[in-house]
This record gives C-alpha cells, sequence and structure tokens, in this order.
C-alpha cells in the first residue's frame, strides 16, 4: 500500500467510494470545489491509501490554527482489517503535529458504533459536554 498526499485529483475516486457509506455524512461542503479549498488552506495534511491504480482509502485532515479537525476516514471495504485506517490516522496526525496543532476533533454519526469503537481504539474519546450546532446557507 502506498500512502500519499491526498489532492484534488482524487477527488472522483473518493466521492464514490464515500457515496457508498452512510457513516461519511456528504453535504453541499463536500463538492470538489470546496474540498479544493480545503486542500489549499491545509497543504499536505489529508492522506491517501492507494493501491497500483485504485484508491483504497482517505482521510481529509485541517487545521483552523488551534486545532486539528478529520473527515472522511474511509476504507473500501476489500482492504478493510489490514491496519490502513490506523495509518492514515498517524500519518494525518502527524501533518497535524508539524503545524503546530496538538489538539484534533472529528465528528461520528451516534449511531455509527464501529467508528466510534475505532476512534476509541485510536485514542480519541468520546465527549457528551457539547453540542454540535450548524448553520448552512
Amino acid at each position: 500500500m502506498e500512502y500519499r498526499v491526498f489532492t484534488v485529483n482524487d477527488y472522483d475516486a473518493a466521492y464514490e467510494l464515500w457515496r457508498q457509506d452512510e457513516a461519511i455524512g456528504l453535504s453541499v461542503s463536500d463538492d470538489r470545489e470546496s474540498i479544493r479549498r480545503f486542500l489549499m488552506h491545509n497543504p499536505e495534511m489529508s492522506i491517501a491509501a492507494v493501491d497500483g491504480d485504485h484508491l483504497a482509502g482517505t482521510l481529509l485532515a485541517g487545521t483552523d490554527g488551534r486545532r486539528g479537525y478529520l473527515y472522511h476516514l474511509y476504507v473500501a471495504p476489500v482492504y478493510r482489517n489490514r491496519g490502513i485506517a490506523r495509518e492514515l490516522v498517524k500519518r494525518s496526525l502527524q501533518a497535524l503535529e508539524k503545524a503546530g496543532i496538538s489538539r484534533t476533533h472529528l465528528f461520528v454519526f451516534r449511531e455509527n458504533q464501529a467508528g466510534r469503537a475505532f476512534w476509541n481504539r485510536a485514542g480519541f474519546r468520546e465527549r457528551d459536554d457539547i453540542t454540535v450546532c450548524t448553520f448552512e446557507r
């Protein structure tokens, strides 16, 4: 498996993977232009796992300058249980740390038990003291 920086050129293949999984909450902010802006604002923080010509997994990572955020961790079903997700997380957290970011957040749907279990095993702790609020135009 090759791990490299996720670029906007990976978008079409990534979007096809993401839309196959209900645990990835896609919205209008996941269009190509929004992802391009995100990647430009957060260079070299998002990671792709590639097997030959196939995109096997993704993890988008970025920062607001104070905290890091992880989005769209996804590994295609045929590539699961090989440590790819752990490696994507490790590499994204290293990129955030290199940028001086020591605290990272992510969002997981409450009903996504597998995702919650993964993130707990990865050392993230669930919080019940905050509520996420969203504003959309």
